[in-house]
């Protein structure tokens, strides 16, 4: 299945996803990648980072979330 989510912030390749729970409601989720020169990169996973009724606020929060977070660490 492919990620129509995906796209790049300063540097990172920000991967939002959503994952419904037992109760309907959905977790947001998120993947960060950061190549480096030496074609060794950092990855940083998040998990139900907040829930929602919907898995399109699920995506939104989770891209929102990777921006505050590139931004507040460069």
């Amino acid at each position: 299945m492919q990620n129509l989510h995906i796209h790049h912030y300063n540097g990172y390749q920000v991967v939002p996803s959503a994952h419904r729970l037992p109760d309907g409601s959905f977790a947001s989720n998120l993947l960060l990648e950061r190549k480096s020169g030496t074609n060794k990169g950092n990855r940083y996973q998040f998990h139900v980072l907040d829930c929602f009724k919907d898995e399109a606020q699920a995506l939104i929060h989770s891209c929102k979330w990777a921006k505050r977070w590139v931004d507040t660490r460069g």
